[in-house]
């Protein structure tokens, strides 16, 4: 690499922004908590673990972690067994995803959507370059993102099952690899699925009530939890209209909503920062998103594919999870545990949130710097 080589400036600029603005939101979103200060300090604590961590992968070229990813998949696939362990694990609202370590608990399952994407990305560099046995080669890629998708169902961690599963075969197609046979057996899937769904109507099961209760019955008439944690989402934006109340001034965060200072957190910017705060926000989201794109296309253009699936990867997780939380607190989709990334409040989710955008500027950093294809083909 280039002597003096250094990270995209606007692209780490608009990142750091961004870890701030959420530092200072959480902060805002958890006043309502009693334990508001304690929740201000390990944040703090998490936020400068990742960007010590975020420091040391800019360091490493990302050869380095395409030899790692077998043994990081494996050890984050330990991690999601050990949370079932009595004493090691740690329960919460009916959900077992966290490793007790005493101060703070860890969530294997973050940890698992990077280690998806290294791993998935050498997966499809080999698989590229033998593609006799398709069939084969799928049901290998089907295992690799069953195993851990299993192990987070038991954990009753839909949301992380989704992210995973949806971003490795999102990556499988854009590599261009078993299109055929993924067709067959999405189109089998989903068909599938449409007759169990409408059998169990017929029979008066939950499943469909519990999927269609959100748009079933007037929003403002529907009595459901879930759908009262939607209604004061709403109200909060509809308080801010445009400048906010002021930061800090909100009052939905109090009383009226639930879980403010993670996954409900766009909607205290709404209230707070207003319409200007919520465009800020989905404005640095789609430079960061543009930028990784971008990067992920000059990397397959310069033949490193191993990067380009990378930085793919990263991109097409921060999409869905931006998208998902976004439309929950805006009222487009029914709400499920899908925190902001860089905002939200959570150890786990900023560490290797600021980790996946490290190996981001780091990719671009040898797409500049025009690394050794000869020493480096990654």
């Amino acid at each position: 690499m280039k002597t003096g080589q250094s990270p995209d400036k606007n692209l780490l600029t608009v990142i750091l922004v961004l870890i701030t603005f959420g530092w200072i939101m959480s902060f805002s979103a958890s006043l309502g908590s009693q334990e508001v200060y304690w929740y201000f300090f390990k944040q703090t604590f998490f936020i400068v673990l990742g960007l010590g961590a975020g420091l040391w992968v800019l360091k490493k070229p990302i050869s380095f972690f395409k030899d790692i990813s077998p043994f990081f998949y494996g050890v984050t696939l330990i991690l999601l067994i050990l949370v079932f362990v009595p004493i090691i694990g740690h329960s919460a609202g009916g959900a077992t995803r966290w490793i007790n370590f005493v101060l703070f608990k860890f969530q294997p399952s973050e940890m698992m959507k990077l280690a998806m994407i290294l791993f998935m990305a050498g997966f499809l560099i080999r698989q590229k370059e033998d593609i006799r046995k398709p069939w084969s080669g799928l049901l290998k890629t089907l295992v690799i993102v069953a195993i851990p998708s299993i192990l987070l169902l038991f954990e009753t961690d839909l949301g992380a099952t989704i992210i995973i599963a949806s971003t490795a075969l999102i990556m499988l197609f854009a590599a261009g690899v078993y299109l055929t046979q993924l067709a067959i057996i999405g189109s089998g899937l989903i068909s599938l699925t449409g007759i169990g769904l409408y059998i169990d109507g017929l029979y008066g099961g939950i499943r469909w009530q519990r999927l269609t209760e959100f748009w079933q019955t007037e929003l403002w008439f529907n009595n459901s939890t879930k759908v009262d944690q939607t209604k004061q989402a709403l109200i909060g934006i509809a308080r801010g209209d445009w400048t906010g109340t002021g930061l800090g001034a909100g009052l939905q965060k109090y009383i009226k909503l639930s879980e403010a200072h993670t996954d409900m957190i766009f909607s205290i910017i709404g209230e707070e920062l207003g319409i200007i705060g919520m465009l800020f926000v989905l404005s640095s989201f789609a430079y960061i998103l543009g930028k990784g794109f971008n990067i992920a296309k000059e990397s397959l253009k310069n033949g490193r594919k191993y990067s380009s699936y990378v930085a793919f990867g990263i991109c097409t997780w921060f999409s869905m999870q931006i998208s998902v939380n976004i439309a929950m607190n805006l009222g487009l989709i029914p709400i499920k545990g899908f925190t902001l990334p860089l905002i939200s409040y959570g150890g786990s989710s900023m560490v290797f949130t600021i980790i996946a955008l490290a190996l981001l500027l780091r990719i671009d950093m040898e797409n500049r710097a025009g690394y050794d294809k000869q020493k480096h083909f990654v």
